[in-house]
């Protein structure tokens, strides 16, 4: 039996990005994070229910500031104290995987989503994904870029404005494009050896 397209992109495989199943899912997002969007920043009850509803899996005490965005939603997976500030995109074509007590700064984005260098196969609307993982304890500066495939350890700070193409481990700064670390950290976060 031949693959669905939703599998097809779930096994990060070229897979046909208009089709009929995706584009009622990404429109499905889209109800819910625009409504997300829009509730009162004292209603926190009400953004929790949504972000539940939204997202593959929910930890404790989530916060999402507008204008977030997203491509499906059931693909994102937050862990506890997960803060999302203003004008945050996660493109969840694969899973986005985030652990406990991350923060992202305004305008953070996290892609799982690219399209094939190949010419006819791009302007085909195909696409692929693959999964991001982020670890516990970090934080993702504003307008940092986690592009397709890479996963971040714990305790790792992203610089602002870094575009980050490659995975990094533990305890760790990072910053620059491409980003390179430029700090090493102790598991409590104090500097303990600077790149230079």
């Amino acid at each position: 039996m031949a693959k669905t397209e939703f599998q097809k992109m779930m096994d990060e495989e070229l897979y046909d990005v208009n089709d009929e199943k995706l584009v009622a899912d990404r429109f499905a997002a889209r109800d819910l994070y625009e409504e997300l969007n829009t509730i009162p920043f004292r209603e926190k009850d009400r953004m929790t229910a949504l972000v539940t509803k939204l997202f593959g899996s929910v930890g404790k005490n989530v916060e999402i500031r507008p204008r977030f965005a997203c491509d499906y939603g059931y693909n994102i997976h937050v862990g506890d104290n997960f803060f999302a500030n203003f004008d945050c995109i996660l493109l969840d074509t694969c899973e986005i995987n985030i652990g406990n007590n991350v923060l992202m700064a305004p305008k953070a984005q996290i892609y799982t989503a690219g399209h094939p260098y190949n010419l006819k196969a791009r302007t085909s609307w195909l696409g692929y994904g693959k999964p991001v993982t982020i670890g516990n304890n970090c934080w993702i500066g504003g307008d940092a870029v986690i592009v397709p495939g890479v996963a971040i350890g714990n305790n790792v700070i992203v610089g602002g404005g870094a575009v980050v193409p490659k995975s990094f481990g533990d305890n760790v700064v990072i910053a620059g494009n491409p980003a390179r670390i430029v700090k090493h950290l102790d598991a409590e976060g104090n500097v303990i050896s600077e790149k230079k």
